[in-house]
């Protein structure tokens, strides 16, 4: 019997495939590369043997090195990471004890070692690695020294593999690639350039801009630069092995330009001429204002990409539609020459269309020198009053004091409506409802004026109407908050249902007849999640599209002056079943948090939302900004360090 065991146990370390040499470590190409391991935990790490000696691409949350003694390894002299994602990096603790070297693309070295550079206490549009102040890279919470940086090109050697780097970027800001040749064929570890299936990794790290493709670029590049090397086997950061690489990349290749046609904006955003943005308005006897019907009015076409309506009463009262993005002398010039020529007397309120601060950067002036109110939607009143408490992108905070002269850190709403709400004003009944679109935090104000149905519909939606080949989609932007399903697809169907007559826009469009343009622009919404779950590999592809799927609130904490604070944890389920979640505060040295691992279930396509309460020991917690990330396990598959938080214990 005793003989019988050790023949089965020669025979399960032996054969090709499935888990060997440990509880989890396979073998990508036996034949091929027999030497070559591959690990997953929180992501794929992969390991060339030497005898007793090995080198890791990317490490996970080391769950491998646990698990070496199984492959006869002893000692790890080198890690390569492809980029800089916590969840590649998370384990790094784990090597203390094994002595390796860390190696990574020269363009993240400073992801890797000045993590909180990329966290800020105070963001600001021009952000290195974010969407107008949002980050969209993802460092450890702890900085990682790097011991040598690869250069593209660079042949690395090691005990005779010569393994070539090739920059990748797209899924990371520099990710790298690396490739071994063996037989006369490649293979390439491509870390998240490709998933399997032809699919992109993730969607939320390779938005780099706002709707305008740069990181979908990137990565089309990347893509382009693999297929050169004509890789047979591509080992990735997430997913399966990839085999017969090069067909799935140029199929990818094919997916990529197709998605980015209509990723785009649905109109000539930078082609526009003032008479397409604006067709119907009339020059009036106050040069820097156009009246569109006789109780409405707007800036001059000349000045398209600036935000100001205004809705003059015969008694003289203004409302205000957005207010922002021109000089605070240029609001005063307005004022006066509306006063002489159209005989308004006092702007009672400032309607704000949605989140972004370039819609109310005015506000605060309006406020303090003419007494005016503010109104939005209860739902986004918050961000307007209180911006550095989400990680939204565009918040009013970011815009810093180039705009207006000084910083605005949130603006008082005074009249929060509720989704649905009207208000009498002036004989005119003011209907205000949520619509989103290019943000979840958006609304519609729309009103009966002038024997036509006007509707004032924020940033959703910008076109020449008289032209059928514009669907006028704004910016794709996940950071906005913008899950399709209750933003694009929703508004674009409450626009359709509402019939307006005339559509105004901010920044200064008009667009007359919209009915067509209304009907494209919502038939582009169901196309664009066609393709985006056509593009991602997981059945509910808002999972790899949201970075907000768990997050905090307040998104930073300020410990400054107090020891405790409660954060609000929400966790969201996209799935139509209950969804077991794990999630992990790890947090650092002097920081308690009660509780500290929220294991719960999240009923089907809902939140949930978890009080966690911190607390710091100012002896031992260190000074300044701290990352806080979430290590999530998401129905029994541990994601790892996706999401964070940060908080900040001295001013």
């Amino acid at each position: 019997m005793r003989f019988s065991f050790l023949i089965l146990a020669f025979l399960f370390v032996s054969c090709p495939g499935g888990s060997l040499y440990g509880q989890k470590f396979e073998q990508p190409d036996p034949k091929g590369l027999p030497e070559l391991f591959s690990f997953t935990d929180t992501c794929n790490s992969y390991l060339i043997r030497d005898g007793d000696t090995a080198l890791l691409i990317d490490l996970g949350d080391g769950g491998a090195l646990d698990n070496l003694d199984g492959i006869g390894v002893k000692r790890v002299e080198w890690v390569l990471f492809t980029h800089h994602h916590r969840e590649q990096c998370q384990g790094v603790g784990k090597l203390e004890r094994w002595g390796a070297q860390l190696a990574a693309p020269e363009g993240e070295r400073e992801l890797f070692e000045n993590p909180t550079n990329f966290r800020k206490w105070f963001p600001s549009l021009g952000d290195k690695y974010s969407v107008y102040g949002a980050s969209y890279s993802r460092p450890p919470s702890q900085p990682i020294p790097i011991d040598k940086v690869l250069k593209n090109g660079e042949i690395f050697s090691w005990r005779g593999y010569e393994i070539e780097c090739l920059s990748t970027p797209g899924h990371s800001p520099a990710g790298m690639s690396y490739l071994i040749r063996r037989k006369g064929e490649t293979m390439a570890f491509t870390g998240g350039v490709m998933h399997d299936g032809s699919k992109m990794t993730t969607w939320y790290d390779s938005e780099w801009d706002y709707g305008f493709a740069k990181g979908v670029d990137a990565v089309m590049g990347s893509v382009d630069n693999l297929i050169e090397k004509k890789p047979v086997l591509a080992l990735p950061s997430h997913g399966p092995i990839i085999h017969k690489a090069t067909v799935q990349l140029k199929t990818y290749r094919e997916k990529l330009t197709t998605f980015r046609a209509s990723y785009i904006r649905g109109y000539a955003v930078h082609k526009m001429t003032p008479k397409q943005s604006d067709p119907i308005s009339k020059p009036t006897a106050f040069p820097l204002m156009n009246r569109v019907t006789p109780h409405l009015y707007k800036l001059n076409p000349e000045t398209l990409g600036k935000n100001f309506s205004i809705i003059i009463s015969d008694n003289g009262h203004g409302l205000v539609l957005d207010c922002g993005l021109f000089p605070e002398v240029l609001l005063h010039r307005l004022i006066q020459g509306m006063k002489k020529h159209f005989g308004l007397k006092q702007i009672d309120a400032l309607w704000v269309s949605h989140m972004h601060g370039d819609h109310f950067l005015l506000g605060p002036v309006l406020r303090e020198k003419y007494g005016v109110k503010s109104w939005t939607l209860d739902r986004i009143a918050d961000k307007c009053e209180n911006p550095r408490l989400y990680d939204y992108a565009a918040l009013v905070s970011a815009y810093g004091s180039g705009y207006v002269g000084s910083f605005i850190d949130g603006m008082k709403i005074d009249k929060p409506f509720r989704d649905g709400e009207s208000v009498e004003w002036e004989g005119y009944k003011v209907q205000i409802d949520w619509m989103p679109g290019q943000t979840e935090f958006g609304c519609c104000l729309w009103l009966e004026i002038d024997g036509q149905r006007v509707a004032f519909t924020g940033d959703n939606l910008f076109a020449d109407s008289s032209n059928p080949k514009q669907n006028g989609h704004e910016a794709v932007v996940a950071r906005n908050s913008a899950i399709f399903e209750e933003g694009y697809l929703l508004g674009s169907r409450y626009l359709k249902n509402l019939k307006p007559d005339l559509v105004m826009g901010s920044h200064s469009y008009v667009m007359p007849n919209p009915a067509g343009l209304l009907d494209r622009y919502h038939e582009w919404s169901k196309e664009i999640i066609r393709l985006y779950k056509n593009l991602l590999p997981e059945k509910d592809y808002e999972y790899l599209f949201d970075p907000y799927w768990v997050s905090a609130y307040p998104y930073r904490v300020d410990f400054a002056k107090e020891n405790t604070h409660t954060v609000q944890v929400t966790v969201r389920n996209f799935r139509s079943t209950p969804q077991r979640h794990k999630v992990e505060l790890k947090l650092p040295p002097g920081v308690k948090a009660v509780p500290a691992i929220l294991d719960a279930t999240v009923e089907a396509e809902s939140r949930r939302r978890f009080p966690v309460q911190l607390t710091i020991d100012r002896q031992t917690v260190a000074a300044g900004v701290l990352i806080i990330p979430f290590d999530i396990t998401l129905d029994g598959k541990h994601h790892g360090e996706l999401f964070d938080f940060i908080i900040r214990t001295s001013e």
